[in-house]
């Protein structure tokens, strides 16, 4: 129905004056408002107009971000673990301090990095470090690493950054974790021998380790490895793909010796308490059979070592290395070319940090085992 103001006019304007138009308006009122120099004056935009174009203007285009994975590379000394948790000092927390501060990541990201499709590979618990730790989450393009490493404290660094498939998880695309458990060579010293800085291990001693360790390869129940954990609980079954110990090294006239175990994941405690058995057994306080009975339904309270040792030296992207890797379109996620890089952040920030708390708190000779095998 068309809308008509004949009627209102009628009222205002002698009838002959008005006329209808197709559109319900007369031409009489139409040139009325042309001609009006109140409806046809051009007012100056109010504060708040001025304002609401100036954002206008002002929107930036949005930022186009890739799926991304970071290499990163963190001494755990001084921290409260890897994952962010309100309210305590964490590596996360700093890694995403560090990225908002360089305008790499929304307030909304760092608030919510589940905006960034954030993940990491492995959780490294209190005082726990990493030298191949993997990140992914949404970048923009061509991040410089060195933008982030300036606004991150030395102890953390960002080795890499490289170009993963959109639905690449940190987590869920990994197919194994390395970790290297180090310490000075004294841990594995038999009860009565002489514990000080002077102690060099002796080679029959790494044979032992290494027939020690070759007990935990394969799949086992870790129940008495960790906490909270029952016995008939299928998440207790890990398996262990590799385990040894290397050659000892000196540092600072300290004899270092590290074991290194990989396997498909792990839980909270397990390698410390498999390397706190380890050492039991050595030390002539707890029989070999002790890992055999571990596996049983029983439950063992079993000595765990210090986590200051423990280093997340790899986590491993076979499968997608070799379906991704070689597309041309995305980097592999071996990190070989940077091995050097790492080998210089294990000398210059996690060694030290050993020694140093060793020889100040002097935790190995302390280590109470708390089972009576």
């Amino acid at each position: 129905m068309v809308f008509s103001t004949r009627h209102l006019l009628k009222a205002l304007l002698p009838i002959n004056s008005v006329r209808r138009t197709s559109f319900g308006i007369t031409r009489f009122s139409v040139r009325m408002m042309v001609s009006d120099p109140i409806i046809n004056q051009k007012h100056p935009l109010s504060e708040d107009d001025e304002n609401i174009a100036t954002k206008k203007l002002c929107i930036e285009p949005r930022i186009k971000r890739k799926k991304c994975a970071i290499l990163l590379a963190y001494s755990g000394q001084g921290y409260l673990g890897l994952q962010r948790n309100k309210g305590t000092k964490t590596v996360e927390e700093e890694l995403l301090l560090a990225l908002k501060s360089k305008n790499l990541i929304t307030d909304e990201g760092f608030d919510q990095i589940q905006t960034m499709h954030f993940q990491r590979a492995a959780r490294t618990d209190k005082g726990v470090s990493a030298l191949r730790q993997i990140i992914s989450l949404l970048l923009p393009e061509d991040v410089d690493k060195e933008v982030i490493n300036s606004a991150l404290p030395e102890q953390i660094r960002v080795l890499d950054i490289r170009r993963t498939t959109k639905g690449f998880n940190s987590k869920n695309s990994c197919d194994g974790r390395t970790y290297s458990y180090t310490c000075p060579t004294f841990a594995f010293a038999p009860a009565e021998a002489t514990i000080d800085f002077n102690y060099r291990i002796d080679a029959t001693v790494i044979d032992r380790i290494n027939e020690i360790v070759k007990s935990f390869l394969g799949c086992h129940n870790y129940h008495n490895y960790t906490s909270k954990k029952k016995p008939g609980d299928p998440s207790s079954q890990r398996y262990m793909v590799s385990f040894y110990c290397d050659k000892p090294y000196e540092k600072d006239g300290v004899e270092l010796i590290s074991l290194y175990v990989r396997g498909q994941s792990f839980m909270l405690h397990q390698i410390r308490k498999m390397v706190g058995v380890i050492i039991a057994i050595c030390r002539g306080v707890a029989k070999h059979d002790v890992i055999e009975r571990s596996w049983q339904p029983d439950r063992l309270d079993l000595p765990i070592a210090p986590g200051l040792g423990l280093v997340l030296e790899e986590v491993h992207y076979d499968k997608y290395n070799g379906k991704f890797g070689n597309d041309g379109m995305h980097d592999r996620l071996d990190f070989v070319e940077l091995n050097d890089q790492v080998s210089e952040f294990r000398a210059k920030y996690i060694l030290p940090t050993i020694i140093k708390v060793e020889k100040e708190e002097s935790s190995y000779p302390l280590i109470k085992i708390l089972l009576n095998f």
